[in-house]
């Protein structure tokens, strides 16, 4: 059943107009038919399931079946800082890091950043690009819960500003990692740009409070770490096994 981000509030009986991106997506891409059904998410872990009841070439409405609030978040708040890359690296990381149960994602600039937001207007638009990234990926993955997109900062305004109760920085030249000894309900995960952090922002994030991690003996590239890292702290601590 096709998948839908339309943010607003869903009551069984109601008519609703699609959003224009949602309506040229089912109804153009897709070809639905008047009566075909699809499941709409707001974003805040609420869903409805509906029928389409209007299809026109400007606008489409659907009507409201039922309604639900599955519970498909993890337990474990994940807060990721990623500094910045270029292009289909970071729609990558992006997607795969929704699609991974990220809870919060904050895009960071740092010495080694290639990607330099000039002017409010370019900044707009990539901040635009990577909502609908994030979007897509529920729309796949069946979240119904956005992740918080935090609009870019600085590596060292990041460190001084987060909190969570495990903080790791990931890095090939370090020593470390999570294990089960501990459960903590939140974690914060830095991951540096195309050329690695430089020694000393890895020092940095030490400085606060961040632990070293390195994971496995390959070095990863930038899109390829979140995923993975976030894979092992969903399985330690979150929900990708079972806690019968």
């Amino acid at each position: 059943m096709p998948r839908l981000y339309v943010p607003q509030p869903y009551l069984v009986g109601d008519i609703i107009a699609l959003p224009e991106e949602a309506a040229h997506h089912w109804c153009r891409v897709l070809r639905a038919q008047l009566g075909d059904q699809a499941q709409l998410f707001d974003g805040q872990g609420h869903c409805a399931e509906v029928e389409l009841v209007e299809a026109g070439r400007k606008q489409a409405s659907v009507k409201v079946l039922s309604t639900a609030n599955p519970l498909r978040e993890s337990p474990l708040h994940t807060h990721l800082g990623l500094v910045m890359s270029r292009g289909e690296r970071m729609d990558y990381a992006l997607q795969k890091a929704t699609e991974a149960g990220v809870s919060e994602i904050t895009l960071l600039s740092s010495e080694r950043c290639e990607v330099k937001l000039r002017g409010e207007e370019r900044a707009d638009k990539k901040l635009s690009h990577w909502l609908r990234v994030l979007v897509s990926a529920c729309e796949q993955s069946g979240r119904n819960t956005l992740p918080v997109l935090h609009t870019p900062m600085s590596l060292s305004d990041w460190l001084s500003s987060v909190n969570a109760e495990q903080k790791w920085v990931l890095a090939p030249s370090v020593q470390g990692g999570p294990s089960q000894a501990s459960s903590p309900a939140s974690v914060a995960l830095l991951i540096g740009p195309e050329g690695g952090l430089s020694d000393g922002e890895i020092m940095q994030a030490q400085d606060k409070d961040f632990k070293p991690w390195q994971l496995g003996p390959r070095v990863l590239r930038t899109e390829t770490a979140p995923v993975a890292a976030l894979a092992v702290l969903q399985w330690l601590y979150g929900d990708y096994q079972s806690r019968n």
